[in-house]
């Protein structure tokens, strides 16, 4: 079970970062913590194919390790995916589910994604979940009920427990890798009713102890104004995760 609420900044390198790469990214950002205390838990997501490099980077570090997908069966005839225990084996914590890459480019809707989430948390990973809406969902007033629907098919059903022991990640769309960023009014209103949405369906108390961080050109320059709204609960990470001082540089906002 994760820690009630805790501040959590976690870089997706996404389909970046060789093994040799990788390891070295890893190490810079674990020097650039040493000495230091970090006011979150940081994340580093790596490829697969740079995980055990990335892993034994950190070994003595108090950086987490996840993966940026899973498949929801533990073994079999799935070519080409990987299951909770080859995660866990390396040591890593976290795992993405429902990143919008894999909705909208690879095609994956609630119902995998549904088993995804469920088969991580049977296989002791805290997944992180994303939910969030496209430019013109935003534009169509539609915002609110997109992520309304992206939490109740999935989320609905899981035990209390479970869903002490999932982040939540809101990430529009619009705002991945294009250098646009929602407001801290606009990032902190969705935040607020994706907690609502919570509230709902798990009641008041569980609602209030999910972390939920927002994704979405988030960088140095910006970090800090997003993560001081009461609201935002840390950050998912992408293009400024890619080089060490711009991702500590988030994880220290000025």
């Amino acid at each position: 079970m994760i820690e009630v609420r805790r501040t959590i900044i976690a870089g997706n390198w996404k389909i970046n970062m060789d093994h040799l790469e990788g390891a070295s990214l890893a190490g810079d950002i674990a020097a650039g913590l040493e000495g230091r205390e970090p006011a979150c838990e940081v994340v580093l997501i790596p490829p697969f194919t740079a995980l055990p490099a990335v892993m034994n980077a950190i070994e003595d570090s108090p950086i987490s390790g996840g993966a940026q997908n899973l498949w929801y069966e533990e073994n079999g005839a799935y070519t080409g995916e990987i299951s909770t225990g080859m995660i866990s084996a390396l040591g890593c914590r976290y795992v993405l589910v429902g990143h919008s890459e894999r909705r909208h480019v690879i095609g994956e809707g609630s119902d995998i994604l549904s088993r995804k989430l469920r088969a991580a948390l049977a296989g002791g990973l805290i997944p992180i979940y994303c939910v969030g809406e496209t430019l013109g969902e935003r534009e169509s007033g539609t915002a609110s009920k997109v992520v309304a629907e992206q939490i109740g098919e999935v989320l609905t059903g899981l035990s209390d427990a479970d869903m002490r022991s999932t982040v939540i990640a809101y990430e529009p769309v619009w705002a991945i890798g294009t250098g646009k960023t929602a407001t801290p009014d606009d990032a902190g209103s969705m935040h607020e009713i994706i907690r609502v949405l919570l509230g709902d369906i798990f009641g008041s108390r569980t609602a209030e102890d999910t972390p939920i961080l927002y994704g979405g050109s988030v960088k140095p320059g910006n970090a800090a104004e997003l993560l001081a709204r009461e609201e935002i609960d840390g950050a998912l990470v992408g293009g400024a995760s890619l080089e060490a001082g711009s991702f500590l540089g988030i994880v220290f906002p000025a």
